[in-house]
């Protein structure tokens, strides 16, 4: 048994299908699928049912993931420990990421990296918000930035890092008429939602459930760049971060109804327990480039 045998074996749990499991570790098809085979002959055991919808996991193959992934986080931390005996911090990392790199600070985060650690790999997966929950505690990345409400999540490391406020947004046919002066004018309007997954999505039912009323679900987008798009084209109204729907509104884009704000934060999950040293090297960045930011660490958005 190999470690790379292992490493495709969970690149097909996660995505369910060959193709873009070998795509995931950098390999062939059929590279990939041998190397199955040979893991399902050495353990003797099925690992997935294959159709023509893709690979499902078999009960047996359940069971070994789990495994896998420890055998996998024990070979890396093994790593790790002999590069800090060599006074080396390395690895590879998995960030899920939302939202663009700009309002991330990935670019500071990134460069301080490259210049301090240089033997520490940054993989950025982009996702939304609840996705990179899910995936965080299926072991798929090892942090992320989300955007979310709680202070605290279930097994997770929450850390703040900035308060984002919110805003909706209105397209610009509604200012010359129609310009609702209500908030019941305003949620009679067409609605662009997002996905439940959406960390902007908490929000948006706040404020229809403030007024006795259920979020539409006829318009959807998944991606901020996305709902303001829509919105500027004047297909809705929507919940944006304050700072995307002010420069929209520079933009000529789209126009800020005055009566309403709420806000959520940008937050650091990571899995609670043990820190492996890449981890610990990359959040500590990672808070370095949020304390010098304007509003970071729980100051204003």
């Amino acid at each position: 048994m190999e470690l790379y045998q292992l490493k495709s074996f969970l690149a097909v749990v996660a995505e369910r299908n060959l193709t873009r499991a070998a795509e995931k570790v950098f390999t062939s098809v059929p590279a990939v699928s041998a190397q199955i085979k040979a893991l399902e002959e050495e353990l003797g055991v099925q690992l997935f049912e294959r159709s023509s919808r893709g690979m499902a996991l078999t009960g047996a193959g359940e069971r070994l993931a789990e495994e896998a992934r420890r055998t996998l986080d024990a070979a890396q931390r093994l790593r790790q420990a002999a590069a800090q005996i060599r006074g080396e911090v390395r690895g590879v990392l998995r960030m899920g990421t939302v939202t663009d790199p700009i309002a991330l600070r990935l670019g500071d985060v990134m460069v301080k990296l490259a210049e301090r650690h240089p033997g520490i790999g940054l993989q950025l997966m982009q996702r939304l918000s609840l996705h990179s929950v899910q995936a965080l505690r299926r072991g798929e990345v090892d942090c992320a930035y989300v955007l979310h409400d709680g202070e605290t999540a279930e097994g997770l490391v929450v850390e703040r890092l900035r308060r984002m406020e919110l805003a909706v947004a209105v397209p610009r046919r509604f200012a010359d008429r129609d310009w609702p002066v209500s908030r019941d004018a305003l949620l009679a309007l067409p609605w662009i939602g997002t996905p439940p997954d959406c960390g902007l999505r908490p929000a948006a039912e706040r404020l229809f459930q403030s007024a006795g009323r259920e979020p539409p679900h006829s318009l959807m987008a998944e991606t901020e760049a996305a709902v303001r798009g829509m919105v500027a084209s004047g297909l809705g109204a929507a919940v944006l971060r304050l700072d995307q729907a002010q420069a929209a509104v520079e933009a000529g884009e789209l126009r800020i109804w005055p009566h309403w704000q709420d806000e959520t934060w940008l937050c650091w999950l990571q899995k609670e327990g043990p820190e492996d040293l890449a981890l610990a090297a990359l959040r500590e960045l990672v808070r370095e480039v949020w304390e010098d930011a304007p509003g970071g660490h729980g100051g204003p958005g």
